[in-house]
């Protein structure tokens, strides 16, 4: 898990600097160092000179840098801005190429974003399940029941817009809320709203919570050995007609039913064949019987892209992960969604890479996190890439550069800014393991 997420990092990292770099060499300006996480206290795991650039890795996995000459950055070196501007300088350049310079970085990690949902769908293409053949409806989870879905529900809209596949009822432009879904329930049409902080309970337990799964039928598939089931009896390609009388029809209503009786003795009414069995069963203390489920449900499809093809499609892809980021960022600052509930640090992320390599999983991590980062960046926090593109904006606009001192001073507001957030998002990362256990 840490050396996933450190080779995830490390990927981002490089590259974001990497878009810093091209661009202050392809406008003729020095660059004195290049560093994969930071060396503070000069403290550095290794370096080597090149080419009159300082590469290393420093020992503080927490981003990375380019030292360039002329400028002021998170380095707080201000000794070489006291002589006079040489021409290979930051400070030396025009505005406009001081602004490409700091969107660098940025414009790499959109670029990264959209080539690796590029090469996954061109690989891989999409797989999804036709929302017009789930013939049962939907499960909803705890938080789909709070606002009004029943199991059941057809969702058939959502905003007016037709649903085509049923991932869509769990992407964001439905769990950011603010949402209106069509059902069909029944033999009757109505609307359920979505509100717009529903991310602060989804976060916790995750999508299924919203909607659980498609709804279905089933069979017994396989039944746990030494369990309930097995001494009860059970066999594969068993139906469960009733628990304790009440009749069974779907596996929600098989785990409702086992639910509400934990480690009880049940009275089980099963189809096999063409004969109907009664046996008694006993449940386990977390209320189940020991079966797997043979699901009655529609096959899934792939849609698969030409190499060119795809491009569009993954584009979309990381464009939707941007904007989705975006809006989530947008309803922490309108007081909508809770920080604690927003923002997830490294912690969160390495638990999200696995304990196993999954190279599809690891990538499309990669994928979301740089067009997080590329966001992240463009936020107009001093220090950030963002801070520094507005005061070049502001220098455009008046005609005159900011004053040094200005600018040292924003640099460290956004160091005391930067570090107050990191301090928050690691230990909410810490206070979420400890709430989980």
């Amino acid at each position: 898990m840490v050396g996933q997420l450190l080779l995830g990092l490390s990927i981002l990292v490089i590259l974001h600097e990497l878009g810093h770099f091209l661009a202050a060499r392809a406008f003729g300006i020095k660059v004195e160092k290049f560093y994969l996480f930071f060396d503070a206290w000069n403290i550095k795991l290794l370096k080597f000179n090149y080419k009159g650039v300082e590469y290393g890795i420093g020992w503080l996995p927490l981003g990375g840098y380019v030292k360039i000459a002329g400028m002021i950055d998170e380095s707080m070196d201000t000794e070489q801005l006291a002589g006079p501007p040489q021409p290979w300088e930051f400070r030396s350049k025009p505005a406009w190429q001081r602004l490409i310079v700091m969107l660098g970085g940025i414009i790499v990690n959109v670029i990264l974003g959209i080539i690796i949902f590029w090469m996954l769908i061109a690989r891989f293409g999409q797989a999804y399940t036709p929302n017009s053949e789930l013939k049962y409806g939907i499960v909803p989870g705890p938080i789909g029941e709070k606002i009004g879905l029943h199991a059941g529900d057809k969702i058939t809209a959502v905003n007016g817009q037709p649903v085509l596949r049923f991932e869509e009822l769990l992407s964001p432009k439905v769990l950011l809320g603010n949402t209106t879904l069509t059902v069909q329930r029944g033999n009757a049409t109505t609307t359920v709203t979505v509100p717009g902080n529903i991310l602060n309970d989804v976060s916790d337990s995750g999508p299924e919570s919203f909607i659980s799964s498609p709804r279905f039928k089933f069979t017994v598939d396989s039944v746990v050995p030494k369990s309930g089931a097995q001494n009860a009896g059970l066999k594969k390609g068993d139906s469960i007609v009733a628990v304790n009388a009440t009749p069974i029809a779907y596996y929600d209503d098989l785990q409702k039913a086992l639910k509400g009786n934990p480690g009880k003795q049940i009275q089980l009414t099963l189809k096999r064949n063409n004969s109907v069995i009664k046996t008694q069963a006993k449940l386990n203390a977390q209320g189940q019987i020991g079966v797997y489920p043979k699901p009655d449900l529609p096959a899934e499809r792939r849609m698969n892209y030409s190499f060119m093809g795809s491009l569009p499609v993954g584009a979309s892809q990381a464009w939707t992960m941007f904007s989705a980021n975006a809006k989530a960022l947008g309803k922490v600052f309108t007081g909508q969604l809770k920080a604690q509930k927003a923002f997830t640090g490294p912690i969160g992320i390495a638990s999200k890479f696995g304990g196993h390599i999954d190279w599809v999983n690891f990538w499309s991590l990669v994928g979301l996190l740089s067009m997080a980062l590329a966001l992240m960046n463009l936020l107009p926090i001093p220090a950030l890439d963002g801070g520094h593109a507005l005061f070049l904006i502001i220098e455009i606009i008046k005609g005159k550069p900011l004053s040094d001192k200005f600018l040292e001073r924003a640099q460290i507001v956004g160091f005391v800014v930067l570090l107050t957030l990191m301090v928050f998002i690691f230990g909410n990362d810490i206070f979420k393991i400890i709430h989980k256990h």
